[in-house]
């Protein structure tokens, strides 16, 4: 976070790069809100805190079916939260881990109308209609 700036917001960071103060796009801020807004999502995050762990062991942590937990870990990847990485294990089982993608959150009035600006905006049916 650059001091002086007077705001930053999601912040995502890369292992190999410094930290980024770009603000993603609108659509991709909405994404991460979304993801971050299930009670169940918001629990894999404080999971997958400091370490990966492949599905099976996290259903069992989260007391989930794994389709469930998939549902869950599509939305949190999708919205660039969470990575996966397919390996195989020593009987040459593959196992799907998942770490947390490190991100900061930190949102304000000034942020919001950032990335307002680079929204999506879908016209509903009714509204194209109208003349």
């Amino acid at each position: 976070m650059k001091e002086g700036m007077g705001y930053s917001c999601l912040i995502l960071m890369d292992e190999n790069k410094e930290l980024s103060s770009l603000l993603p796009s609108g659509d991709d801020f909405i994404k991460m809100l979304e993801a971050l807004s299930n009670p169940h999502r918001l629990q894999i995050i404080a999971l997958l805190q400091g370490r990966r762990i492949y599905v099976s062991q996290l259903a069992r942590e989260m007391e989930m079916s794994r389709p469930l937990l998939y549902m869950h870990l599509k939305r949190l990847e999708n919205a660039g939260l969470v990575a996966s990485n397919l390996e195989l294990s020593e009987d040459g089982k593959a196992m799907n881990y998942y770490e947390i993608t490190p991100f900061y959150l930190q949102i304000t009035p000034e942020n919001i109308a950032e990335v307002t600006k680079t929204l999506t905006i879908k016209k509903s049916k009714s509204e194209g209609k109208r003349k």
